[in-house]
This record gives structure tokens, C-alpha cells and sequence, in this order.
């Protein structure tokens, strides 16, 4: 193998290990955007079902009236 063709592979090498390291850095951020996103789902349920009123005797899910 040429120096040229090893000076090659070198540095498709060294990009290829830039673009894992973004990579990487790009799906941890993603993790913990989801991360605090599900945490907020639960909060704001939460926060729901502690607004609506006791009312244990109406189903969950009646339908309306005017169906």
C-alpha cells in the first residue's frame, strides 16, 4: 500500500470518528430532551388529575348526551 492511498484512509478514518463523536453528542441531547419531555407529561398529568373534581360515581369515559 502507497503513502498516498494510507494518507487516504487516514483521514476518511478521521472524519469518520468526527461524525460518531457529533453523533453521539446529537443522540445524548435527544435522550435528555426526551428525558425532560416525559417528566413534564407526567407533571402536567398529574397537575390534571389533581384539578378535576372527585366525582367517583360518573364513568371516566361517558359519552355525551348528544351522541
Amino acid at each position: 500500500m502507497d503513502e498516498s492511498r494510507l494518507a487516504e484512509i487516514e483521514i476518511k478514518l478521521s472524519f469518520n470518528e468526527d461524525l460518531l463523536e457529533a453523533l453521539n453528542h446529537t443522540v445524548a441531547q435527544q435522550q435528555q430532551r426526551i428525558t425532560d419531555l416525559e417528566q413534564l407529561v407526567r407533571d402536567l398529568r398529574l397537575q390534571l388529575l389533581r384539578s378535576l373534581p372527585p366525582d367517583s360515581d360518573a364513568p371516566a369515559h361517558e359519552i355525551p348526551p348528544h351522541y
